[in-house]
């Protein structure tokens, strides 16, 4: 499970995911697009549905990965904790693993039932440049992937530099670009 606004999608999401479901062999990643983080502002947070459709457009020839819209049906905000008791009721016969960025370690702590999530799920976290590792010593069931690529490509970029009218052609797969132009999004 990676969670996420995926606001929008980008390279770094999708060479993440992959290297997570190839080089770890996990049978699938899944793109969890979140209607909204209860800890994120949601002022520059683009519809849902445009969201899903740029995962699904980004990942549609990689049967490795899958785009995840379950959160869309639930009660909001969306809290991971109620998000992965549903998908344990829909799909009994799954073991869930989270994977997410050491940026988001330190934010445990705010969230709905964190002990929980954290004492029954495997959690993969992948570095990110500029974050201490420092918080996952707290999570002692955490893992740190170090061989993962570094990746510095942020949505918040993607969304700024549109807006301010440059081409960000190559920090997006090419059809999502592509939606983004088309649909006149995050101008």
């Amino acid at each position: 499970m990676f969670f996420g606004s995926f606001n929008p999608i980008h390279t770094g999401h999708l060479i993440i995911a992959n290297y997570f479901a190839q080089g770890l062999d996990l049978q699938q990643v899944w793109f969890v697009v979140s209607p909204q983080n209860p800890l994120k502002n949601s002022e520059d947070l683009l519809d849902q549905e445009h969201r899903l459709n740029m995962v699904k457009l980004a990942i549609e020839n990689n049967a490795c990965l899958k785009a995840c819209d379950e959160e869309f049906y639930l009660p909001k905000p969306s809290y991971t904790i109620d998000t992965l008791n549903h998908l344990e009721i829909k799909y009994p016969a799954n073991q869930w693993v989270l994977i997410m960025g050491a940026d988001t370690v330190g934010t445990l702590p705010q969230w709905k039932d964190y002990r929980k999530i954290v004492d029954q799920y495997e959690i993969l976290i992948y570095p990110r440049p500029f974050y201490s590792m420092k918080e996952i010593s707290m999570f002692p069931g955490m893992k740190l992937i170090k061989e993962v690529p570094l990746i510095e490509i942020s949505a918040t970029y993607i969304r700024t530099a549109i807006r301010a009218g440059k081409n960000c052609r190559y920090l997006l797969p090419e059809k999502v670009y592509e939606y983004i132009v088309r649909n006149g999004l995050y101008g």
